[in-house]
């Protein structure tokens, strides 16, 4: 039976909303059309939307809460535009809501907020738990996000301090005998963590937390022995950390304090053999009230659209040489996991 094609128009007062958006050359309504998989066209200042009920569906209901966020005057890019389809395509929320929803707004730049569902849930459930863990791919926001909640808990005054950390692998935790300053050893394994962020506040003022040590970077190592009160703590690539290491971070949290762990379990960069500390952690913590637990996927990614399609793309190769290993296996069962 063939399917119903549906055919709408839909009618826009304000040009400068309308222009932002189409985008130049209609660039954004060509997003939503190859995105929905409805045709969108412009003339004057009427779109119109004509392909399948659902597809037709999300065009529209696009269209209708972007050129709203952009009578509030709230900056529109081709990233922001793609992403509203695919959340409303999800149904689970409106733009406004995940996309609404401002954690930071630096003085340059765009505001800091959701940017899909996940992301979303995520930032909410860092809201009400204690300690949240956070796992997937590169790209997808988890320590950008986990970052800026913690810079807004400090502007609230929620918190006295931030603390974030990384497992130095490469240098096995003995940076003493590496050469230089403690800040230039340390420097390679945190300068992501210090970029990020001076997105979020001014160069002079993160200077002047750092200096204070209302802001603390260190190595993971460093936190050894300490009780961190009233405290927001991320630690990053928590999956080149050992059970130990992990234990060790995991009972440095005092009261007041809120605690993120983010980590991509398919990239530790351990020696053979050596269990991550996050999948560990992960396999511990099921069921513990106050914990929560989010899984990231490569659709995701918010970075460059390659970058999810070459995660998938590692992922599908690692898939076929592990079931190659399994079949040439002598029991055809693999080794234990």
């Amino acid at each position: 039976m063939a399917k119903s094609i549906i055919r709408e128009k839909l009618a826009f007062d304000d040009p400068e909303a309308l222009q932002a958006l189409c985008g130049s050359n209609n660039s954004r309504l060509k997003l939503i059309e190859r995105t929905a998989g409805a045709e969108v066209h412009l003339r004057g200042n009427e779109i119109t939307i004509e392909g399948e009920q659902a597809a037709a569906d999300t065009a529209k209901n696009a269209i209708e809460q972007l050129y709203d966020m952009a009578l509030e005057g709230k900056p529109l890019s081709s990233d922001d535009v793609v992403r509203a389809v695919k959340l409303l395509q999800g149904g689970e929320q409106t733009v406004a809501q995940v996309f609404g929803d401002t954690i930071v707004t630096p003085r340059v730049g765009r505001p800091i907020a959701p940017k899909g569902a996940t992301q979303k849930k995520y930032v909410d459930l860092i809201r009400s738990n204690d300690i949240v863990f956070s796992t997937g791919p590169a790209g997808t926001g988890k320590t950008y996000l986990a970052m800026a909640m913690a810079v807004r808990a400090l502007l609230d005054k929620q918190i006295r301090r931030i603390i974030l950390t990384r497992p130095a692998v490469e240098a096995g935790e003995r940076l003493g005998f590496l050469p230089g300053t403690l800040e230039e050893k340390i420097d390679p394994y945190l300068r992501p963590l210090f970029d990020a962020l001076y997105d979020m506040l001014e160069l002079e003022r993160t200077q002047r937390l750092v200096e204070d040590h209302t802001i603390e970077i260190a190595p993971l190592a460093f936190l050894r022995g300490r009780t961190l009160n009233e405290s927001f703590i991320v630690l990053d690539e928590a999956q080149n950390t050992t059970p130990a290491q992990m234990k060790m971070f995991l009972t440095r949290m005092g009261y007041g304090a809120k605690v993120v762990i983010t980590g991509d379990i398919t990239q530790t960069d351990l020696p053979p053999g050596q269990r991550s500390g996050l999948r560990d952690a992960l396999d511990l913590v099921e069921g513990i009230r106050g914990i929560g637990v989010i899984h990231f996927t490569d659709a995701d990614v918010v970075r460059h659209p390659l970058v999810a399609a070459l995660i998938r793309a590692y992922d599908a190769r690692d898939r076929a040489r592990s079931e190659a290993r399994d079949r040439m296996a002598p029991d055809g069962g693999g080794q234990p996991g």
